[in-house]
């Protein structure tokens, strides 16, 4: 492999890695700008649509590795319900654990959300099993550049791996245009400005808080299904791995800012991925904080700049 493919195979492992971790931001991100609550838990609704999604395959009787007819009906129907159990996951937590505190001092929600990550993540330790879990390769894996369009290259590209690509664009684009077009859209971007006035011109501000962390849960599930079928292994802690990464992308592209939660996403796949390739994976970690840290010195809210204005003294 030359230099030029090896790099291209890196920047292609970079935009998958970044594709999911991007979804996972944009939960944290659509969250904290409407309540600024950080959501811990978050990423265990990752590793949720991980488990979920394992356990509702073989409901329908599905065996790997499927065929194109059974993946075509099969996948859609099953990232629907992952996608609807970790949305109505997600509002159960705040109905439970963070609306009895919205006028309790910022620290309370805080420490409120790690331990609820922590129940999560032992109540799946529970169900599954606190070691390595297998996921059935369900989806084909093809050799797109070699066995599809016959071109000799080193870069492998495979058909499982557009899949965090081609779920994650299109949820990304429909969340962009449900923001920008619809009126609950407009209400949550109003709510995200100014609960207060947003109450006041007759917004149901705790329906829109709901709404925020359905559509928050269920991208979150879309990207642990991701996942499971992409990397076909996982385990009950990877919300936590997943979700501190992810929170990095969201303060990374601008706390609150939804296009910053993208690309924070990708910035921070391709800085793991290269990383891990021209350095050493144990070096990974160092580097992406290094990068945070230097960011957030030169551009205190973010690349893009938060949603939040600075409150004053």
């Amino acid at each position: 492999m030359t230099p030029l493919e090896f790099f291209l195979q890196q920047s292609f492992v970079g935009l998958t890695i970044g594709s999911y971790l991007a979804l996972i931001a944009l939960g944290y991100t659509m969250v904290y700008g409407i309540i600024e609550l950080i959501n811990f838990a978050h990423g265990d609704l990752f590793a949720l649509g991980f488990l979920v999604s394992l356990t509702i395959f073989p409901l329908f009787g599905a065996t790997a590795p499927l065929t194109p007819g059974q993946a075509i009906v099969l996948v859609p129907v099953v990232m629907l319900l992952t996608m609807l159990a970790a949305g109505l996951l997600n509002v159960v937590i705040d109905r439970v654990a963070y609306r009895p505190l919205r006028n309790a001092p910022r620290l309370a929600p805080l420490i409120t959300a790690v331990g609820v990550s922590f129940m999560l993540e032992n109540i799946f330790a529970i169900w599954k099993t606190p070691g390595q879990i297998f996921y059935p390769a369900y989806l084909p894996s093809i050799l797109i550049l070699q066995d599809w369009l016959g071109i000799e290259t080193a870069v492998r590209i495979r058909s499982i791996d557009l899949l965090p690509l081609v779920v994650t664009i299109p949820l990304m684009i429909a969340l962009t245009l449900f923001v920008g077009r619809t009126k609950l859209g407009k209400a949550m971007r109003a709510a995200a400005q100014d609960r207060d006035a947003a109450r006041m011109v007759g917004i149901d501000v705790e329906r829109i808080i709901m709404l925020t962390f359905f559509i928050g849960g269920s991208l979150a599930g879309a990207a642990g299904m991701v996942v499971g079928l992409f990397l076909n292994t996982g385990r009950y802690l990877m919300g936590f791995e997943a979700g501190l990464f992810a929170f990095t992308a969201a303060v990374l592209g601008g706390i609150g800012n939804i296009r910053g939660a993208v690309v924070g996403g990708f910035l921070i796949g391709m800085i793991r991925a290269y990383s891990d390739a021209y350095l050493a994976p144990e070096w990974t970690r160092s580097v992406i904080f290094a990068a945070l840290i230097l960011v957030l010195v030169f551009a205190p809210s973010g690349l893009l700049g938060s949603t939040k204005t600075v409150e004053k003294a």
